[in-house]
């Protein structure tokens, strides 16, 4: 029994699938839940009276301030164990230690400016004197400082050089004025080390919505780790919400800032319906961020196993056909548009939009991972066995294979780590028996598991292209509807 046993710390992420009873409440627990298959299956009477814990399992956000940088100098804080699809926080220091340096800060540089900014202008002062009077010694009383351009008639040789002279006073002036103008606008030491460390790169055509700065003081929540790095949800202090992916030096191969820029130059060109747009970058001193639009519908792993009971049935197979045809555009935009790979499917990378649209994200990024680093055990069963004993980098064929995986996870509502290897015909025996229908959707749950499994074929010469899976599961769709049309008596 492990509940009110006044147990401290944070949740392992439990991802056993043969845990069937689990109480933690009543203890001391704190920190976000992961979000596991496992853990998913409980309600939050499970998790209750722990003050502390929250995340999505218990509807409970998990709010804090984070830096999207680890400060050298910082001590080392401890590690977040949890899944892929976990949610948490990353604490920043204490706000009032924050805002004390930040006031002392912002009152000596305003003293050292108002200072300076006496001084010169004295100085200019006594300048402007001192020129004004060399002038009314030397040039006609006619002459104006201020419009020596309008003057026409030729002039003696000794004239133009007394013009010179002042042109050259009036430079002077002006360029001390400016200096003077650019203490006041000066920023605090933190700022001036952001703005040195590196820049925010906007991709084309974008709208410089956000600066680093407004970025680094964003509040984050940890929506999830994955195989190249922490993902976060950053609200800025103008109310806009990003996603944040800072990439992990451990997990990705070295590349040059060269490599890296040109490389999310190209991804960061896609554009498409199904694909969650890259906006931004950054990269300076090791550190590497990409900034998305951020989803509020969450993940597809989320729809299809978060917070549903053990007995929930999975998705009707309108549902299924619409995510589906949604996943397939945008592979098959990322295969044809950019000859690139999207690399990483699984369901957590496919996101739902504001009208519950199937788009990607993380794509055309693994070609960053370091083949050496700790495979995430999240996206192994969706590797193409071409790939999941080598080094071998993954192919479009990959992608495939993957859609394959996906699809049947979509249509049993089980992790791909429980599908079993059948031949088509006993996959759609299986696939019935979890779906426990009726038969009212044999035709198109035939068609449905028939796609499915020739994308997960062991050879991927076999399987087909993206774009004619594509067209497979569009042609399942124009079926239904002539389907329903005739049983409405419309044909």
């Amino acid at each position: 029994m492990l509940e009110w046993n006044r147990f401290n710390g944070s949740l392992p992420a439990l991802n056993q699938s043969s845990l069937m009873v689990f109480n933690v409440s009543g203890n001391n627990l704190t920190g976000a839940i992961p979000v596991t298959p496992t853990l998913s299956r409980f309600d939050t009477s499970a998790f209750g009276l722990n003050p502390n814990l929250c995340g999505e399992i218990i509807n409970k956000a998990c709010d804090s301030r984070s830096p999207f940088f680890d400060s050298p100098t910082s001590p080392p804080t401890a590690p977040l164990e949890q899944s892929g699809q976990s949610q948490g926080i990353v604490v920043l220091n204490p706000p009032s230690q924050r805002n004390n340096h930040k006031k002392s800060t912002l009152v000596l540089g305003f003293c050292i400016g108002f200072a300076v900014l006496v001084s010169s202008l004295f100085c200019i002062f006594v300048l402007i004197r001192r020129n004004g009077g060399e002038r009314i010694s030397k040039e006609p009383p006619t002459t104006s400082f201020d419009t020596p351009d309008i003057i026409t008639y030729p002039e003696p040789e000794s004239s133009r050089n007394n013009l010179t002279h002042v042109e050259e006073n009036k430079f002077q002036v002006e360029t001390k004025a400016n200096k003077i103008l650019q203490v006041e606008e000066t920023p605090l030491p933190s700022q001036r080390l952001i703005k040195k460390s590196g820049s925010l790169v906007f991709c084309a055509g974008e709208s410089e919505l956000y600066s680093l700065e407004q970025l680094m003081r964003a509040s984050a929540e940890l929506l999830g780790r994955g195989s190249v790095g922490t993902t976060y949800k950053a609200v800025l202090d103008n109310q806009l919400i990003v996603t944040v992916k800072r990439l992990d030096a451990s997990k990705t191969a070295i590349t040059s800032s060269e490599v890296f820029e040109q490389h999310l130059g190209s991804i960061g060109l896609l554009r498409h319906p199904n694909l969650v747009p890259i906006r931004s970058y950054f990269q300076d001193k090791g550190e590497r961020l990409i900034i998305y639009d951020y989803q509020p519908n969450g993940s597809l792993f989320n729809l299809v196993h978060g917070s549903r009971s053990v007995r929930a049935k999975p998705l009707h197979w309108t549902s299924c056909l619409k995510i589906a045809e949604d996943v397939a555009q945008g592979l098959t935009y990322i295969h044809q548009a950019s000859k690139l790979i999207h690399g990483n499917m699984k369901s957590s990378n496919v996101l739902l939009g504001a009208d519950f649209e199937a788009c990607l994200t993380d794509y055309c990024i693994s070609i960053l991972a370091d083949s050496s680093s700790i495979e995430d055990p999240d996206s192994t069963a969706y590797k193409a066995p071409e790939t999941r004993k080598s080094s071998r980098r993954s192919t479009a064929k990959s992608d495939v294979y993957a859609f394959g995986v996906l699809l049947l996870e979509l249509l049993t509502g089980k992790h791909p780590s429980q599908h079993p290897f059948l031949a088509p015909h006993d996959m759609l025996e299986w696939v019935r028996e979890v779906r426990e229908d009726d038969g009212k959707e044999e035709t198109q749950l035939g068609m449905l598991t028939e796609v499915a499994s020739v994308c997960r074929l062991t050879s991927p010469e076999q399987r087909p292209a993206m774009w004619q899976v594509l067209k497979m599961i569009q042609e399942i769709k124009e079926s239904a509807i002539a389907a329903d049309t005739a049983s409405l008596g419309y044909s």
